[in-house]
């Protein structure tokens, strides 16, 4: 037999819902939020919106109405929302740290790599060189 909030049921909502919520409760990770039908739902932070989102706070406030999507009900009846996939994902080129990479730079890349490995290679031949001349003085050791 399976426990229940008081006056809820877990068919007054179905995964794929789009449902109406008041923000109860704000937490580090996420906020609680009481459905129309009385059921309290989870609204994880990563479910607040496409971009980070450093506190809750930032997206949401207590008291406020919210519409979100019902991601899942697990087996204990917990329910999960998510705000973000009400919203339209909009397509930003995602930037790299330092300059944009060119439409070639893979070729760029083995280029690169080819010319380390090259001076890489001509660096541990003079260093081999230059042990191999100074290692023709005294043998080291004990007297």
């Amino acid at each position: 037999m399976m426990v229940q909030e008081k006056g809820s049921q877990t068919t007054e909502v179905n995964v794929g819902d789009i449902v109406k919520g008041t923000v109860e409760q704000i937490l580090p990770y996420g906020a609680f939020v009481r459905l129309s039908t009385g059921q309290k739902a989870m609204i994880h932070i990563s479910e607040l919106a496409y971009e980070y989102v450093k506190k809750v706070e930032d997206i949401l406030q207590l008291q406020q109405q919210v519409d979100a999507k019902v991601i899942k009900i697990d087996e204990r009846g917990r329910i999960d929302l998510s705000v973000k996939q009400l919203q339209p994902r909009t397509e930003r080129p995602r930037q790299q740290r330092g300059s944009a990479p060119s439409a070639g730079s893979g070729d760029d890349f083995e280029k690169k790599l080819a010319s380390f490995m090259k001076a890489s290679d001509q660096k541990f031949s003079d260093l081999n060189r230059k042990n191999k001349e100074n290692s023709g003085g005294k043998p080291r050791g004990k007297k």
